[in-house]
């Protein structure tokens, strides 16, 4: 049914007061309605369908926000990009005429006029990522702290700042180490945080926070403390190669030692780890995209270590342009074979064809296929957003070589909890 000017229409926002410019509901929309620029996500309202592909994804909730308006009356893309909060819901003698010239509707038939966006056939989700987690993932604590909560931020404190790459400018990450002293902040493997960068924007506005996934278990970087970790490279450049300062990387890349950090969140409630027996992990991701991973991993090591959890398979594929710039290249060496099966792929080692991530599963799939028919297994990919296309299709090819119908699987990798996507 074709919308009229006069019709009622729940219009999609994104709240920019909670909003942590993830990507991930710009890069999950089916339809292209979510565009942003440097400081606001927002939604076109005549593209959106309401399909709400982006609602289950979204580490804040900050996309779950809608408002009443009349069709021609509809906030178009460019007013959203300036605002720094949500508007108020319109009364209700706003949403009974049009101000074009449109027949006025009556407040009875304002109320009872189906919301043709609402009730939209859900368009198909390209994408094959979970939005549940495991079933047997731990209970996750989300946004304690934030924009709108009790209280709007906390202030951690800078216990490490280590370098985890080999010398370079082009490629300099770094493990850093936060401390919230007697500050509870519960976080889980596979959850992030928002990082508030001192100073303001080119609009003189504070900037917004950056997210970063936690590369720390569960119980602290140390366990006992109080702590955990961030994998941060330093930004130099953009996609397009175009020389850049990255506000929130180079002020993490440059603490010191007891420096303080002004902290958000934790966020996200569905990349998470599985904790029941034998549970078998797949981890694939690229650069810092291996903090999660790190997180998960160290974390079965230490239940390994206590003799008292019976872990399942761990397998590794992680790519980088170089050795040199794989971040924890020397400790992932190190960790026992029969506890890991670590694979890497370098796309720019010197005399060497380019290799990637799916390359490798390809390569695997004698072993990655049993993995796929598991309900015990569970894949985790993140990462750059280029990745995830390349990956899924080398999923969906070992699968089918294997003689799986890809569709009924894609279905139950996601009604399981058993594949997730992060990728950035």
């Amino acid at each position: 049914m074709t919308m009229q000017p006069s019709e009622l229409i729940q219009q999609h926002l994104i709240d920019p007061e909670i909003c942590i410019r993830c990507n991930t509901c710009e890069a999950i929309c089916p339809e292209g309605a979510i565009t942003h620029d440097s400081r606001n996500y927002v939604v076109d309202a005549e593209k959106c369908n309401a399909c709400m592909a982006c609602i289950g994804p979204c580490p804040t909730g900050s996309i779950d926000n809608w408002r009443t308006v009349l069709r021609s009356q509809a906030y178009p893309p460019g007013v959203q990009l300036l605002w720094d909060e949500l508007p108020a819901e319109l009364p209700p003698e706003r949403l009974v005429a049009d101000p074009a010239g449109i027949a006025p509707v009556s407040a009875a038939q304002a109320v009872a006029t189906p919301n043709a966006m609402a009730t939209a056939a859900p368009a198909a989700n390209p994408l094959v990522g979970a939005t549940l987690p495991p079933w047997s993932a731990a209970h996750a604590y989300t946004q304690l702290y934030g924009p709108k909560a009790a209280q709007k931020s906390i202030r951690a404190t800078v216990s490490g700042n280590v370098r985890v790459t080999a010398a370079g400018r082009d490629y300099d990450t770094h493990h850093i180490v936060l401390d919230f002293a007697k500050m509870p902040f519960p976080v889980l493997e596979g959850q992030s945080i928002g990082i508030l960068p001192p100073g303001s924007d080119a609009h003189g506005r504070a900037h917004h926070a950056r997210q970063y996934s936690v590369s720390s278990p569960r119980n602290g970087e140390r366990p006992g403390y109080n702590n955990l970790s961030l994998t941060v490279k330093r930004v130099l450049q953009d996609s397009h190669g175009k020389p850049v300062r990255g506000v929130a990387s180079n002020f993490l890349c440059d603490l010191s030692v007891g420096d303080s950090v002004e902290v958000i969140g934790p966020f996200g409630n569905s990349f998470l780890m599985p904790n029941h027996p034998r549970s078998k992990i797949v981890m694939i991701c690229t650069g810092t995209g291996s903090a999660p991973m790190r997180a998960m991993t160290e974390w079965r090591r230490r239940l390994r270590a206590s003799g008292k959890f019976d872990g399942g398979r761990l397998m590794l594929f992680f790519g980088a342009r170089t050795q040199e710039e794989l971040p924890y290249f020397g400790p992932l060496q190190n960790l026992p074979k029969d506890f890991i099966d670590s694979n890497f792929a370098f796309s720019r080692a010197s005399g060497q064809p380019k290799r990637y991530v799916q390359d490798l599963i390809r390569e695997r799939a004698a072993d990655v296929a049993p993995l796929l028919s598991d309900p015990d297994s569970f894949f985790y990919v993140c990462g750059l957003k280029s990745m995830e296309e390349g990956v899924v299709l080398a999923l969906r090819d070992v699968a089918q070589n294997a003689g799986m119908d890809w569709s009924q699987l894609c279905a139950d990798l996601q009604q399981q909890g058993r594949l997730h996507l992060e990728t950035y």
